[in-house]
């Protein structure tokens, strides 16, 4: 999940998809990494090696595949598959919907701390600047966005290390994005798997639609992955 909190995949409006997992033979971890049971209260310094633990304990269960992990997420929960992606190599497969290609602020009052960390450390990330600051006091996110990003240099030291993903890559995103130029940072990474000559798939949907549109294409979610992680009926539930 993203931004929203909690663990929306347990809810009544994901069933259908949910259980389309299932019946495609994957097995299904639904995260909540926080603002619910047992987890931080806000978006601010969640551990990504926590939320990793996480998945390696499903691991242990009966009929898992071992050694086989793909990752999707919508949002913030998508920067957070990317940042999983880039950090451990046993994940073969990554989908991010209307991802960020850089790490930003937690959602504190202040906006003074990372999103994320790895190791106990905070992940570098792109700050709340003075330009951005007219756009947040009324609540225009696409425009503080927007104007964080001309800090270029913050900005690369807060990118995903997505050159570094062991697979896969599907990025989904919608050109009139209301919350984030999502569109145009997955291009971003795009451009820079394509420059590093990253030997797996990448794939970038755009949509016509706004931060939510991707949410309503499962169906080239279910193709990607039946192309490039698919079943193994030998290994039990990937």
């Amino acid at each position: 999940g993203g931004s929203e909190g909690g663990n929306a995949w347990t809810n009544t409006r994901w069933k259908k998809t949910r259980d389309e997992f299932l019946q495609r033979g994957y097995a299904f971890l639904a995260i909540g990494y926080f603002a619910c049971g047992g987890t931080p209260d806000t978006l601010d310094r969640i551990a990504i090696d926590g939320v990793y633990a996480a998945i390696a304990t499903a691991h242990t269960r009966p009929g898992i595949a071992a050694g086989r992990t793909a990752v999707v997420g919508g949002s913030r929960g998508a920067d957070l598959a990317l940042l999983l992606a880039s950090y451990y190599p046993d994940i073969s497969c990554v989908i991010g919907l209307s991802a960020s290609h850089a790490v930003f602020p937690g959602h504190t009052m202040h906006f003074s701390t990372s999103c994320w960390t790895y190791g106990g450390n905070e992940l570098p990330f792109v700050p709340v600047n003075e330009a951005s600051v007219p756009f947040l006091m009324k609540n225009d996110l696409r425009g503080a966005f927007g104007a964080m990003l001309q800090d270029t240099a913050a900005e690369k030291k807060a990118l995903i290390q997505v050159e570094k993903i062991n697979g896969a890559v599907l990025l989904m995103s919608g050109k009139s994005d209301e919350i984030c130029p999502s569109t145009e940072m997955c291009d971003k990474m795009m451009k820079r798997l394509q420059a590093s000559r990253f030997k797996y798939p990448y794939e970038h949907e755009a949509y016509a639609g706004g931060h939510g549109e991707p949410l309503r294409h499962f169906d080239k979610v279910f193709s990607f992955l039946q192309q490039h992680f698919p079943v193994s009926g030998q290994t039990g539930r990937n």
